[in-house]
């Protein structure tokens, strides 16, 4: 399984956020740079990139950051946020972008999506699908968190059958940088679903049990991002637990 540790960039800082609202942020680090390279010393492979300005704003914010970002590490990187455009994966990909994270377009373009895996190639893309509760449902959470998609998760994979699609990042909003585990249960379900997908686990990582308890359940990645910040375990430890 592989580990990302995450790096959330806002106005050019290493920033967390609760359940992905923008007015509870934490700030961590004033230089980015150092966190990667910190990151690839540990062992890290990859490393998980997000322009949260980006996401945000609705459009591509700090590409020429990320673009230097990917050239003074040695470590691969999967990025998103603010992607609206076959132009925004073509650049973050000429920026050294080694996959490249599309959000809430995955549910509300998904012709145009299932596009661009084939004209840029399954391997270079990953749906993100943020999810919600909605009684015995889970529905996809579009405009930071805001408002919930018309269908549930399900159907949602549906639109992009097998063959079409090979990696998906799953978080439950709900747990998002609260530290309190991943949520296993859905993440069973989706890998007994879709088996033909690669699921990177987000949202709620705390402890090292938490990464185990991921790889156990058939998640080929997971996303690891204030417990690294807040110092629960190091990435070295991180990559240990799975290896």
């Amino acid at each position: 399984m592989i580990v990302y540790p995450a790096i959330d960039l806002k106005a050019g800082v290493c920033v967390r956020l609760m359940h992905g609202r923008f007015d509870q942020v934490t700030r961590y680090d004033e230089n980015p740079a150092v966190r990667l390279a910190g990151f690839a010393l540990s062992g890290a492979t990859w490393a998980h990139i997000v322009d949260l300005d980006g996401a945000e704003a609705g459009r591509a914010m700090q590409h020429g950051l990320i673009r230097e970002l990917a050239g003074s590490v040695d470590i691969r990187i999967q990025s998103g946020g603010g992607v609206r455009s076959d132009d925004d994966i073509r650049a973050l990909l000429a920026a050294g972008v080694d996959r490249v994270v599309v959000g809430s377009l995955a549910i509300t373009r998904p012709e145009a999506v299932a596009g661009w895996l084939e004209q840029f190639g399954a391997e270079r893309l990953t749906l993100a699908l943020d999810v919600k509760a909605d009684g015995e449902r889970w529905v996809p959470a579009l405009k930071g968190w805001t408002e919930a998609a018309a269908i549930d998760l399900w159907a949602a994979l549906d639109r992009y059958p097998p063959g079409t699609l090979s990696h998906v990042l799953i978080t439950d909003v709900g747990r998002d940088g609260a530290l309190t585990g991943p949520n296993l249960e859905l993440l069973a379900e989706v890998r007994a679903r879709r088996p033909d997908l690669r699921i990177q686990a987000s949202g709620g990582v705390g402890t090292l049990t938490d990464l185990a308890a991921a790889k156990a359940i058939g998640c080929d990645g997971i996303i690891v991002g204030r417990a690294l910040y807040e110092a629960r375990f190091t990435v070295a430890e991180a990559l240990a637990s799975v290896a």
